[in-house]
């Protein structure tokens, strides 16, 4: 049985104890159908801090600057999509496409979360996933993610897994330009907002282990940052990709934001401490300028999602 969750934020104004973490609108899924409503519901657990995630059906933010000026609640971090019905793909997916109307949209896309994150006085707006576009490494994707769902992951399957994803580097290094140049374009012009990337879960896309730091290092010079992704990057390693303390090691000087969820059987954004991220590792890398965002999928309610946040305190963050 699914625990009780929020059905009326309104009544719930009482501020919760604070803590020091964000916590991302996906986790109210359909629960909650305005962003007042999750902005109250937010507050009265604690956080201080709002992420604007993907949902199913993009709520309506309208009501947001009344409740936050009751609430003194702020925006942190939006996701590119989240004006948008959730979409099969990666919210970044089209900006490094290879037919130059998509890309297009996906530029303009872009400019509009960034102008939305503006007007809310949000300082980051985060891309995450980006696919490469070729319909034979998608057709050898599907097949091997039927064998792993139907075999499981052993060390055979892994090895696939890397020949998979290095054709991907291969045969991707014309869209990771397509995507420097497209988020070079946005940066250019609305240079005030801090723009983020962060991978996804799919073999096949494009910000995988070696193109995060080509477009980190391309980009450097209008301070594109890396945002962490725990679960994602976690199942990934499951699959014999590079692991969490490879990502860390590698790109934790250039973070600015976590998303602190965990994952077990393949399943991610589940509260953390469920599963096997190990997060006395994350730990470690995360500065105090580093923003943490709670991002837990909407099935997970109120009470899984504090004993989340006792859970971070209690491995320091």
């Amino acid at each position: 049985m699914a625990p009780p969750v929020l059905t009326s934020s309104r009544v719930l104004t009482q501020p919760g104890i604070p803590n020091d973490y964000a916590l991302a609108t996906t986790t109210f899924g359909s629960r909650l159908k305005a962003i007042e409503d999750q902005a109250f519901a937010a507050v009265a657990m604690g956080f201080r801090r709002m992420e604007l995630g993907l949902l199913e059906a993009p709520v309506s933010l309208g009501g947001f600057e009344d409740s936050a000026r009751e609430t003194g609640i702020v925006v942190s971090a939006i996701i590119t999509g989240c004006l948008d019905p959730k979409a099969e793909n990666m919210s970044g997916t089209k900006l490094g496409s290879l037919d130059a109307e998509l890309r297009e949209r996906a530029v303009n896309s872009l400019r509009r979360h960034v102008r939305l994150a503006q007007k809310l006085h949000c300082p980051t707006v985060i891309v995450r996933g980006c696919e490469v576009e070729d319909k034979v490494l998608r057709d050898e994707s599907d097949r091997l993610r039927a064998r792993i769902i139907k075999q499981g992951i052993d060390d055979e399957v892994r090895e696939e897994v890397r020949t998979l994803v290095h054709k991907v580097q291969k045969k991707s290094t014309r869209q990771v330009e397509h995507l420097c140049r497209s988020l070079h374009t946005v940066m250019s012009e609305l240079p005030q907002t801090r723009i983020a990337i962060e991978t996804g879960d799919s073999f096949l896309d494009l910000l995988n282990f070696q193109a995060v730091g080509w477009v980190l290092d391309d980009l450097a010079k209008h301070s594109l940052a890396y945002w962490h992704d725990c679960s994602r990057i976690q199942v990934r390693e499951s699959k014999g990709l590079p692991t969490q303390g490879m990502w860390l090691d590698a790109y934790a000087d250039r973070m600015i934001g976590i998303h602190l969820q965990d994952t077990a059987e393949g399943q991610v954004d589940m509260p953390p401490g469920t599963g096997t991220v190990d997060f006395k590792l994350v730990h470690g890398y995360v500065g105090r300028g580093v923003e943490r965002v709670l991002e837990i999928d909407q099935r997970h309610g109120r009470a899984q999602i504090l004993q989340a946040v006792q859970f971070l305190l209690g491995r320091g963050f």
